[in-house]
């Protein structure tokens, strides 16, 4: 097993988790690295698939055992990455799996209130001509403490950056091949508990195509169960397309004027029932008010990523808004708010990451390329007002 590298760059950052080597191999050194987190991770999930879900231990062991093997199935990259997390971390293989299908084993019990906003912008509006690709990821506030990014390198070069909560494998991100993926919560009444391929699964199938096309193969004809939505944006030859994905079927959204914005709720005509619109923090208007918020600079086409990074920081309707903070009239254990924000230069192969609110912290920037040889960021960039002091320098911890 190869040791994985642990890079902690301030208590405001994300931990870079670094893996590298055969799939299993990266998994192992993943599962040992993380080991307490995914412990932690587990008992959170296990705890609502219990108490939520109404599932008992021998139903999580049991469809814990078939996303296990539909993982096989899908993709052999990640059931041998399962597979060794799980011996890395002295965990259950499928336990893993049902971690992974969190979305899909939860399903039906109104535990699904992420409140997504993604964009991406193409390079034929920004004023480097590069792809740009951004998301707010809106989840339970201590989540952060069990999430970090994941930086892969196999044995072919091949490698891949996305942020992910412990136990799983992906989430937003991009690849060496420069594609890059975000991801949006929808919900239909097509979603259904069952055997398929779940959610997260797909984001980090999407994440190892190296092509589009390859990406598209990887979302669209397989057998789904539950709802969510992928935007795409490709840093070679600057195109990107939005699935909004349900069970048997799917919509498609193309860039306008040169953007995509997407928040929580169906925008193509679909047969289905959308369950989410009405209730999903200001999902109507996020994605509408991202649009508004860079029209200037899209008309000039000079969006660049102050831009961006200004349209993520937005508080409008607060605590509701693009940039999300908790609500205090409501209870603790279902607050939601902005968990990471993430901005990706998919033509550079660069990823900068700020912790919630972004409105409150400085981004960290990840250079694909490098940080396998020097895992060591530079300062805090894009710094609001507030929090324009020092930080403190790298620390590397071998696992």
């Amino acid at each position: 097993m190869r040791d994985a590298t642990v890079v902690t760059t301030s208590t405001q950052t994300p931990r870079l988790i670094v893996v590298q080597g055969s799939y299993r191999q990266m998994g192992e050194a993943l599962g040992h690295a993380t080991a307490d987190l995914i412990a932690r991770s587990l008992d959170t999930y296990l705890g609502r698939f219990r108490a939520d879900a109404g599932l008992s231990d021998a139903d999580i062991d049991r469809w814990g055992h078939t996303y296990l093997d539909i993982a096989a199935s899908y993709s052999p990259q990640i059931a041998a990455m399962l597979d060794g997390m799980a011996s890395g971390s002295r965990q259950p293989a499928h336990r893993l799996a049902a971690l992974n299908a969190r979305t899909e084993m939860l399903y039906g019990t109104g535990y699904r209130d992420e409140g997504c906003t993604s964009l991406s912008v193409l390079p034929s509006h920004t004023g480097d001509g590069h792809t740009l690709l951004a998301q707010n990821w809106d989840w339970h506030p201590e989540q952060a403490e069990v999430t970090f990014l994941l930086a892969t390198r196999d044995e072919t070069g091949f490698s891949v950056l996305s942020l992910a909560e412990a136990g799983m494998l992906a989430k937003s991100g991009l690849n060496s091949a420069g594609l890059g993926v975000c991801a949006n919560l929808l919900v239909s009444d097509r979603d259904r508990g069952g055997a398929g391929v779940p959610y997260h699964y797909l984001l980090r199938g999407a994440l190892q195509a190296r092509t589009m096309s390859g990406a598209h193969k990887k979302l669209l004809p397989v057998q789904r169960i539950s709802s969510g939505n992928v935007l795409l944006a490709d840093g070679n030859g600057g195109e990107a397309v939005d699935f909004e994905l349900a069970p048997n079927v799917f919509g498609t959204l193309l860039p306008e004027n040169g953007l995509i914005t997407h928040a929580n709720h169906f925008e193509t005509p679909l047969p289905l029932h959308d369950k989410k619109a009405a209730t999903s923090a200001l999902t109507i208007l996020r994605s509408v008010r991202a649009r508004h918020l860079l029209e200037p600079a899209l008309e000039d086409r000079r969006i660049g990523l102050t831009d961006i990074v200004a349209t993520l920081r937005d508080e409008w309707s607060f605590p509701d808004g693009i940039c999300r903070h908790p609500d205090p009239e409501v209870p603790e254990a279902e607050r939601n708010a902005t968990v990471y924000s993430v901005v990706m230069d998919l033509t550079d192969r660069v990823l900068w990451i700020a912790p919630g609110p972004p409105s409150r912290h400085g981004y960290a920037r990840w250079e694909l390329d490098t940080l396998f040889d020097d895992p060591t960021p530079g300062p805090l960039e894009f710094l609001p007002e507030s929090q324009k002091t020092a930080t403190a320098p790298s620390e590397e911890i071998p696992a």
